[in-house]
């Protein structure tokens, strides 16, 4: 299952209360006081790791509690602390207020950590209270208590590459060719409710990550269907591959569906539409009359060159296709250690 939003209630452990207690050894008179502190509350962490890509393993947990301090104890034993308590979350999760919806992280980078709750401080002991003039202290004081937070998490995937296309247009298939992996493919639109993702790996070792995100449709940028759902996934991605389906198979008109693709972009944000990108005119397997390329083409208000007709069920066109997507990822992205 792939969760993308969730809301969480976290609560720091609180601090264990300091004891009051005495010496009391044989050959030692008037041994004093002897209250240890008590041990400090767990504080809550968020970390962001590159190996899971969805809010899944936190979908049954509405309270994340960290545990208490132990109170302190005789013979000046300090209570044993809290343990700190990780959170791991996907890169990309946003971290917002749930009262107000404003974002308070961004987890973009691998191994960042964000103390969202802090525990609370252990309490004295009365062995802290000892003076000349009250060398028999009974006072200690009490842990405080930890902090608590109420939080929602909103994932946008981090991907190198994103495919945009209308439902049915193959993007699926075309990922499943890519980076070889199961997706659910059927010829009736949405198939994909969920983004899909995968890896390509190059000759120079070099990856690029691959999102399948599910099909847009006219003002899903109104969210409609399932738009800004759908939308938001595309927001973080490098590159960009518009999806068509040249082949006409259910009569829609493949350069309406850009100019309609490219329309929904620019209308959720702006800046997707100044992101590099290709459009891979799929489906050529299927294509009855090829001149529909060439009518394509003359109607594409972009350089042709980033055009690149191919075959996602056939492979057919993947070599210069994927070279080109390869050329455009920045070198530092290509080969990290995701």
């Amino acid at each position: 299952m792939f969760i993308d939003q969730l809301t969480l209630s976290l609560i720091a452990g609180s601090g264990g209360d300091g004891a009051v207690s005495w010496r009391r050894e044989k050959y030692i008179p008037k041994g004093g006081p002897a209250g240890g502190d008590g041990g400090d509350g767990g504080t809550i962490i968020l970390r962001a790791i590159s190996d899971i890509f969805s809010l899944e393993h936190l979908r049954n947990k509405k309270i994340i509690k960290a545990k208490n301090g132990l109170p302190g104890g005789s013979g000046q034993k300090q209570g044993k602390k809290g343990e700190k308590l990780l959170i791991n979350l996907p890169l990309g999760t946003l971290v917002k207020d749930r009262a107000t919806g404003e974002v308070l992280y961004d987890l973009t980078e691998i191994g960042q950590e964000i103390v969202i709750c802090q525990g609370g401080i252990g309490g004295k002991g009365n062995m802290n209270f000892a003076t000349p003039t009250n060398r028999a202290p009974t006072h200690f004081t009490k842990g405080t208590s930890g902090q608590t937070a109420e939080i929602e998490l909103e994932l946008k995937l981090i991907a190198d590459v994103g495919l945009v296309g209308m439902p049915n247009a193959g993007k699926s298939t075309l990922i499943s060719s890519l980076a070889r992996i199961p997706v659910k493919i059927a010829p009736y639109p949405f198939t994909t409710l969920r983004p899909n993702l995968g890896v390509v790996q190059f000759e120079d070792y070099s990856r690029v990550m691959i999102a399948d995100i599910p099909g847009i449709i006219k003002d899903a940028h109104l969210d409609k269907g399932l738009g800004l759902y759908f939308l938001k996934h595309i927001e973080r991605c490098s590159v960009l591959v518009y999806v068509i389906d040249i082949s006409s198979q259910d009569q829609r008109d493949p350069i309406e569906d850009f100019l309609l693709l490219e329309k929904e972009l620019l209308a959720h944000n702006p800046e997707l539409t100044k992101k590099p990108f290709l459009v891979a005119l799929n489906q050529i397997d299927r294509l009855d009359d090829p001149s529909v390329i060439e009518e394509f083409t003359k109607n594409y208000p972009h350089d042709p060159n980033t055009l690149f007709p191919i075959s996602a069920l056939e492979k057919e066109g993947f070599g210069p296709f994927i070279q080109k997507v390869h050329s455009l990822i920045p070198r530092e992205i290509l080969f990290s250690k995701r």
